[in-house]
């Protein structure tokens, strides 16, 4: 498999918007690309898109990845016609600041704009220097001549309506930077094993599915809605890059626990045990805040052995960073752990 095909798919997903909420475009594109390669898409009640690779009743595995992103929300329109917004999935808002952005109301119409401080010019104001950035001292200014609610209201815009941020996809000397990477780089990695396992025809001895998920970052994305049958659950979601983790950038990190607990003992060590036979380059670690959609389904009664891994990726949460040798190498590994 070429990374570029890998990377192609990314910036796919990455510039389709899908913040928390607003992923039917995502689930669309997804459909479309399984449906070419061959496969049968299907979605649950929630609207994850689920795609039976070799189907069965027992001892099945499950490999997930989210398309939900970061984003905002229209809270309410100002007086003078800008946005008051609300997060969607939890970040600090000044990872946000100074970002184009796109307003997509619930009837279809599209707006540009950007979000930024109330007071953002340093000319002007202190407020660049000593401004705390939350939803009262940060909006989005609309690409559109409004200056007051009944203005912007006569836009078509209103509370409730979705906001997505620019991603700024773009690959540097193999490193490829973005927002939304976590977890559209999974994603990527998951519809390029589904191009590879159709077009080598490789044989897979067990149950198999894979599963995009649309409400991951606010928790619940994997709580329900499973094929039948299933045994083992890995998450295949962003590896946490810290200074007092092991992996990096370029490299794929497992997860021995987060904030719901430690994940199985046994198929994380499978995971282990083929990165050391295949000489990936790997850490394991723990991530002190995060969860998963494999921690999500177990906690909500589903009977999994689940795993936590993925690509090294540096500075969730806002513009992220990895690396193309932690794409295929995340590749490789699951390439070979599906034919166990």
């Amino acid at each position: 498999m070429e990374v570029s095909t890998i990377t192609n798919y990314i910036k796919n997903l990455v510039t389709t918007p899908s913040p928390t909420g607003f992923t039917k475009l995502c689930e669309g594109y997804l459909i479309d690309e399984l449906t070419k390669l061959g496969y049968d898409p299907y979605q649950n009640n929630k609207g994850n898109v689920i795609v039976p690779i070799v189907e069965g009743d027992a001892n099945g595995l499950l490999l997930s990845a989210h398309i939900d992103t970061l984003g905002l929300m229209v809270r309410s329109i100002k007086e003078n016609g800008r946005l008051r917004v609300t997060n969607l999935g939890g970040y600090p808002l000044a990872y946000a600041e100074g970002e184009n952005v796109k307003i997509h109301t619930r009837d279809g119409k599209e707006y540009s704009g950007v979000f930024r401080l109330n007071e953002p010019a340093v000319h002007g104001s202190r407020a660049p220097y000593d401004e705390k950035r939350d939803d009262t001292t940060m909006e989005v200014v609309i690409d559109a001549i409004t200056k007051s609610d009944k203005e912007t209201r006569e836009l078509g815009i209103s509370p409730g309506d979705f906001i997505s941020l620019d991603p700024r996809f773009r690959i540097d000397n193999g490193f490829v930077k973005s927002r939304h990477l976590d977890d559209k780089a999974s994603a990527g990695v998951l519809l390029a094993l589904a191009k590879e396992v159709k077009e080598k025809n490789i044989e897979i001895n067990r149950p198999l599915y894979l599963e995009f998920t649309i409400y991951e970052e606010v928790g619940h994305g994997a709580a329900s809605g499973h094929p039948g049958g299933i045994r083992d659950m890995v998450a295949v979601d962003m590896g946490v890059v810290y200074d007092d983790l092991t992996a990096d950038e370029t490299m794929v990190s497992i997860c021995a626990k987060d904030s719901s607990g430690p994940y199985n003992y046994d198929l994380t060590n499978e995971l282990i045990g083929i990165a050391k036979d295949l000489g990936i380059d790997y850490g394991v670690d723990v991530y002190p805040f995060y969860g998963s959609d494999a921690s999500a389904a177990v906690s909500s009664a589903n009977d999994f052995r689940h795993a936590l891994l993925g690509a090294g990726i540096a500075a969730s949460h806002g513009y992220e960073r990895t690396h193309e040798k932690a794409l295929i190498s995340l590749f490789d590994l699951l390439v070979n752990f599906i034919q166990k």
